[in-house]
């Protein structure tokens, strides 16, 4: 055997790199997070999609100082989704209800789910509050701008909130809940429980001016 036919022997051929559904920008590998935007420019920094396939970081943020601004607004839904009640716990299922309803969103818009997300959040993040200031012995309330983060957290917990309310005493399942939601919560509809949120802390800060 020559030295050429021994050397072809030597070389093996390398396995070529096959990339896995959902690695990068893609949600649940189905949804192209890079193709989303945000109308309000003050929350906009803070709207994190980034995740590899299905949204579970398993925690490694929890104890760290403002590590939620690292999760996906995607995982914090679902997080959300299981703050108390009858859900709590069970993130399997709450991803599983979570990617239903993004799909059952663009079967009836034809358009990306994830905007729906976002502009629902946009909708639903209050721009101002209310405080008490103390002068003395007497308080008063007082109206307050909210932080963008802020923003962000109040939003999500009242669409999460919205979602989880919409399954008690009925047939609705937790997959219809969210979809009913956000779909409201998208064209700003005040009978979105999260936009009616809104509106309430919003009036109440306008009359403590």
């Amino acid at each position: 055997m020559s030295e050429e036919e021994v050397v072809e022997n030597q070389q093996v051929e390398e396995p070529e790199n096959h990339p896995i559904a959902g690695i990068g920008t893609l949600v649940f590998g189905k949804w192209d997070a890079s193709e989303v935007t945000c109308l309000d420019p003050g929350i906009a920094p803070y709207v994190n999609l980034q995740t590899v396939g299905t949204p579970h970081s398993g925690g490694r943020h929890a104890n760290a100082w403002m590590g939620k601004a690292k999760l996906s607004v995607v995982e914090r839904f679902i997080n959300g989704l299981m703050r108390k009640g009858k859900n709590g716990g069970k993130k399997q299922h709450a991803a599983k209800a979570f990617e239903n309803a993004l799909d059952i969103i663009h079967s009836r818009t034809d358009e990306n789910p994830l905007q729906a997300v976002v502009d629902a959040i946009t909708n639903a993040a209050p721009m101002e509050e209310v405080t008490r200031i103390k002068f003395g012995a007497v308080s008063q309330p007082k109206a307050v701008d909210s932080a963008p983060s802020r923003r962000l957290d109040i939003a999500i917990r009242n669409l999460c909130a919205g979602s989880v309310n919409a399954t008690y005493k009925t047939t609705r399942t937790l997959t219809d809940g969210i979809v009913n939601e956000l779909m409201k919560a998208k064209d700003g509809d005040v009978a979105s429980f999260a936009v009616a949120k809104k509106e309430e802390i919003q009036r109440i800060a306008a009359s403590a001016r």
